[in-house]
């Protein structure tokens, strides 16, 4: 007769053994649940309604395929937003540019680590560590060449390229990661003079026409009429005014326009090896991996992608994009295959929109549910506008004292009754070279109205200031002198 002990100590070695020996194997894993469009939906509506934004359109692509495309709100024609609405994409368009360069390098025509004067010996700077820069470091950011703010304006690409003959260096080539839309206005120029053809051409012959993007088109100037095109928005106080884009040549840089849809089938190349739908390979795989990898002195930027840092889950492979109207954003995961491209028919100038949205997409994508946040941007604006009312009403309170102001100071030598009038002054001064004096700089093509539409509820404090400012200091001159 066995006793209870033994019993015990056989029942212990199986299961020991059962530890052992199951791990070994490999069990069914229950595959995570597909995202729902509906998810999607409620919570776009939802976070275009709550931050005040005209419109949004909106793909997701999942290993080569898409799986859902669709547009929200209107734009500024009153029309509803669908996939195929026209946007622009901003900076979103350095990844096409990057892409073009490759394809001439997978051809031979180009060599990543030659001097950018190999090939377009014309182009010249105002530094002599110049002819040591390389493509590898125009795609990566890491020329050393500036990113002014504000340019003269060109009616062309080789007119672009013309302008920086005078910029210098602000870093060694190769040392530090200086992000400039001047590296892109280059490599387009040196896409051109390569290939043999215009860049608008070549990007719908080599690029857009093999994906079927049949909506896609990059144009010179951000002012060139496109047909279907409609004005875009800057955001305020909640709200989102149609405003006129800013005029800049950013071809290269920031000239596509493109559609969620098109973005899609650009998305799914990626996500299926350089492959197109029809199997046709765009450019090779060791390519397109070296796009995506950290260069020498950019560790979160390869060629014409950003890479996310370590503590962003999961990890993601992007570029955004914005204009003064226009705001995009693109993601690819490697993790799990998916990729997302967010399109807004407006710009918030305090709040990346795009990324905020495109990340909870992939939230969704992973079966987790985003974060309700609170509307950052509508939160500053009002907050400014509250202070811009606080300073109107103070401002009447000193424009009715001005009289007895002055009248308090009648007797004291002018120089001290100028030196009181400096803290006045000193921000009038500084606001008035702001609005009329920078926009003809350089003689850019920008105007006092453009300054106001890249952040109107800033722009609106400033200027009531201003007009504080300017009549105040004027009747406390008049009331001393009369």
């Amino acid at each position: 007769m066995k006793t209870p002990s033994k019993n015990i100590v056989k029942m212990f070695i199986i299961m020991l053994l059962l530890i052992l020996v199951i791990p070994m194997f490999h069990l069914p894993v229950k595959a995570s649940q597909p995202f729902k469009p509906e998810d999607i939906d409620k919570y776009v509506t939802t976070y275009i309604k709550r931050n005040g934004l005209p419109g949004a359109s909106i793909v997701v692509v999942k290993d080569g395929h898409v799986e859902y495309a669709k547009g929200y709100g209107h734009d500024s024609n009153g029309k509803p937003i669908t996939e195929t609405s026209f946007m622009r994409i901003g900076s979103t368009s350095k990844s096409f540019t990057a892409f073009a360069v490759l394809q001439l390098v997978d051809e031979g025509k180009i060599q990543l680590d030659e001097p950018v004067i190999t090939y377009l010996p014309d182009v010249k700077l105002d530094d002599s560590r110049w002819k040591d820069v390389t493509i590898r470091q125009l795609m990566s950011h890491t020329s050393g060449i500036p990113n002014p703010i504000i340019v003269p304006p060109a009616s062309d690409l080789k007119a672009g390229v013309e302008r920086i003959h005078n910029w210098k260096l602000q870093s060694k080539p190769g040392e530090k990661y200086y992000y400039s839309n001047a590296n892109y206005w280059l490599l387009a120029y040196l896409v051109e003079e390569v290939s043999g053809m215009d860049f608008a051409l070549y990007m719908k012959q080599k690029i857009f026409s093999p994906l079927g993007m049949e909506h896609s088109l990059t144009t010179v100037n951000s002012t060139d009429v496109v047909k279907g095109l409609p004005k875009g928005y800057v955001t305020a106080y909640g709200s989102a005014i149609p405003w006129t884009e800013l005029e800049a040549m950013n071809m290269g840089a920031g000239s596509i326009i493109s559609t969620a849809s098109d973005m899609g089938k650009w998305l799914a190349m990626h996500t299926n090896h350089g492959k197109t739908s029809s199997g046709h390979q765009l450019l090779s795989k060791e390519l397109l991996e070296e796009s995506y990898t950290p260069q020498p002195g950019s560790k979160n930027y390869g060629l014409g992608w950003s890479l996310s840092s370590a503590n962003i889950d999961p990890t993601r492979i992007s570029h955004s994009g914005a204009v003064s109207t226009y705001q995009s954003q693109q993601d690819i995961v490697p993790s799990n295959g998916y990729a997302v491209a967010v399109l807004l028919n407006s710009f918030t100038p305090t709040f990346e929109h795009a990324y905020e949205i495109s990340s909870s997409i992939i939230q969704l994508t992973e079966g987790q549910q985003p974060e309700t946040k609170a509307p950052t941007a509508k939160i500053i604006d009002l907050s400014l506008g509250v202070f811009t009312l606080i300073y109107l009403l103070l401002g009447v309170r000193g424009v009715l004292r001005a009289k007895k102001w002055s009248d308090k100071r009648k007797h004291r030598p002018t120089w001290r009754f100028i030196l009181r009038l400096l803290p006045q002054f000193i921000p009038t001064f500084l606001i008035g070279w702001l609005f009329f004096i920078v926009p003809t700089l350089q003689n850019n093509s920008s105007t006092t109205l453009d300054a106001f539409g890249l952040y109107p509820a800033a722009m609106f404090f400033l200027a009531i200031v201003f007009l504080i400012g300017i009549v105040l200091t004027l009747l406390r001159i008049f009331y001393r002198i009369t």
